[in-house]
């Protein structure tokens, strides 16, 4: 059994390195791209940061920590948590408090029927009102 642990993790090695080659030239060119940008501040797009922020947050904080990255895990961890609260922010779908508003013509019909029928009381224009339905 220890034999075939031995060859199994090798295995695993062997398949792996590819993957880690990719990885140390992707942080390589993250690293020369910061040389090249110098001290200015990257402004990303919101589209940029949701994107970054999806996959920094699969990404355990300690190893956020040890990748070269564009910004850092904390930044990284603000817009997801950004995100979320966007996410489940519901202000936009809120409806108005109180009573709807009367339409305006069932309104501008009621005056009409008031001013027409000066002795008639709201009640009677409430009959007058159903009767037209």
């Amino acid at each position: 059994m220890n034999v075939m642990t031995l060859i199994a993790a090798a295995l695993t090695g062997w398949m792996n390195r590819p993957q880690q080659d990719v990885i140390e030239y992707l942080r390589e060119e993250v690293r020369v791209l910061k040389e090249l940008q110098g001290k200015k501040r990257l402004r990303f797009t919101d589209d940029q940061r949701r994107r970054l922020a999806r996959k920094a947050k699969r990404i355990r904080f300690g190893r956020l920590k040890e990748i070269v990255g564009l910004a850092t895990p904390q930044t990284l961890l603000a817009w997801h948590r950004k995100l979320i609260a966007k996410k489940y922010d519901s202000s936009g779908k809120r409806r108005r408090s109180g009573r709807p508003p009367t339409q305006e013509e069932l309104r501008d019909l009621v005056i009409r029927m008031a001013e027409e029928n000066r002795g008639w009381g709201y009640t009677r224009i409430r009959g007058a009102m159903a009767n037209l339905e």
